[in-house]
């Protein structure tokens, strides 16, 4: 057992804005491993191969960094409670994507925390992950207490419904574990399948990627969009938020301190015509340091064409 407690590293986890957090063991998720090869044997992952890539290694972080013994699981609220424009000129953007990248932010807090420990314990050896990093993010947030997995298939928290990042940070030491697993609250709630306006949703706690909006004007690199995100666009052009809106525990919503996420000069609302034609001079200085860059400059010009054909 390291010298450094669970609960000091939680209340530095805390003071860089992270809440709520857990610790649990870094051992080998059997279940929701299988759940995870069932998915991909099913091809509902679409063209997302890199989900395919290193299975065995997202199943058990020991083998994305050996040597690990304990997970400390973060959230980070992200909400900003600005409204989507109802305008059929202006393009929709999920909030995620309103500030500046997720990815780097919560990175870069998370080498915080690690540095913060190894000033303590020189010894101790980590490794910070967003969700880039081959770890299933939902399924340790899930062990860790917290939040439940939400019908939408996102983690829900108490504090904050389902706008948060998650993230984690591997550890070499052995610490004091947390065992309360947050109950399931969603009940015979289906809010977020009957909004979802392709059907990806197939079923509770089930989605099919290759019908999901976000999906397809992020991850899909076709020319065109197919059916029947392309029909469904309601001008979402980077992600899309309908299921998370709709859920009922996003009435516990709370606006984030997180000056990182402060909304973009324009970003809630883009006109369509100007992302149809931009250029990739624009694009690469707009989107600097965004999430946005993620769908490239001719994944958002097609997104925006599409959106206004409708």
């Amino acid at each position: 057992m390291s010298s450094i407690s669970s609960r000091e590293i939680k209340e530095q986890a805390r003071s860089l804005g992270f809440d709520p957090v857990g610790i649990v063991p870094a051992e080998v998720l059997t279940t929701e491993g299988e759940r995870l090869r069932q998915w991909l044997g099913r091809n509902l992952h679409g063209e997302m191969d890199y989900l395919s890539r290193h299975a065995e290694m997202r199943t058990d972080p020991r083998q994305l960094m050996p040597g690990a013994r304990s997970i400390v699981c973060v959230a980070l609220n992200y909400y900003r409670p600005d409204k989507h424009s109802d305008d059929p000129e202006i393009g929709k953007i999920s909030r995620y994507a309103w500030g500046d990248d997720y990815h780097d932010l919560l990175r870069d807090k998370l080498k915080r925390l690690l540095a913060w420990i190894r000033e303590r314990d020189p010894q101790v050896e980590g490794r910070a992950c967003v969700d880039s990093a081959p770890i299933m993010d939902k399924a340790w947030a899930v062990r860790a207490g917290l939040g439940w997995l939400g019908k939408h298939t996102n983690v829900i928290t108490r504090q904050y419904g389902s706008w948060v990042f998650l993230g984690e940070l591997l550890l070499s030491i052995d610490l004091e574990y947390d065992s309360l697993i947050e109950p399931d609250h969603c009940g015979k709630c289906t809010a977020c399948l009957d909004a979802c306006p392709t059907g990806a949703l197939t079923a509770p706690y089930q989605i099919d990627a290759t019908r999901c909006i976000s999906y397809g004007t992020i991850e899909l690199r076709a020319e065109t969009l197919p059916e029947p995100i392309a029909s469904n666009l309601q001008n979402w052009i980077f992600g899309c938020d309908i299921c998370q809106d709709v859920c009922p525990w996003s009435r516990f919503s709370k606006p984030t301190d997180e000056e990182g996420f402060t909304p973009r000069p324009g970003i809630t609302s883009p006109r369509l015509d100007e992302l149809a034609e931009i250029s990739p001079d624009e694009f690469s200085t707009r989107f600097r340091r965004s999430a946005i860059k993620r769908t490239r400059v001719t994944g958002l010009r097609r997104n925006a064409r599409t959106a206004r054909r409708r």
